[in-house]
């Protein structure tokens, strides 16, 4: 076991993160539809990384979204820029960490890191991308509805799984340490 400040991590809590970062990269393969400058709708993505901090925290979460992120641009590459590189790929993953303020509260938790998420691409869409934005339009409306169209189906679908999913049960089964 190596340390992380005050964290343990375990080699079952390695293995753990794991494979939350194998099932977002799955999940995150399988496209509802895909948009002409980047980003798509997919089926859950985020759902791993979202029972990950609310199991272990922000800190594993952060790390495993910064992985999460970084396999997703090696995947799926499109950038223009090193920043927008980390507005558009690790941040937006990064993101879900904020789940672990929100234990009791798991759907308003869910909006407020798809909330962070969806600014990390609005930025990006704002600086790189804010050219494509049509003649007349501003980049600022631009981006904002173009990610929109991608981030608030993939909230809902996020939403609509959490609240069926067994959450208590699950949760449990991941702590539960003799697994």
């Amino acid at each position: 076991m190596f340390l992380a400040r005050d964290n343990h991590f375990s080699a079952q809590l390695l293995s753990r993160t794991a494979l939350i970062i194998a099932m977002t990269t799955v999940l995150g393969q399988i496209h509802f539809f895909k948009m002409p400058q980047g980003g798509e709708v997919n089926i859950g993505t985020m759902v791993p990384l979202i029972l990950l901090a609310y199991c272990y925290g922000s800190r594993v979460t952060l790390l495993a979204g910064f992985i999460c992120g970084t396999i997703n641009l090696m995947v799926n590459p499109y950038f223009y820029h090193p920043v927008q590189v980390l507005f558009d790929y690790p941040f937006p993953y990064m993101a879900m960490a904020v789940m672990a303020l929100f234990k009791k509260r798991i759907i308003l938790g869910t909006v407020v890191a798809f909330f962070l998420k969806f600014m990390c691409h609005f930025i990006s869409g704002v600086v790189f991308f804010g050219a494509y934005a049509p003649e007349g339009t501003s980049p600022v409306i631009y981006s904002a509805v173009y990610n929109a169209a991608t981030i608030v189906p993939d909230l809902i679908i996020c939403c609509i799984i959490l609240h069926f999913l067994p959450v208590k049960r699950i949760i449990k089964a991941m702590k539960d340490e003799s697994i």
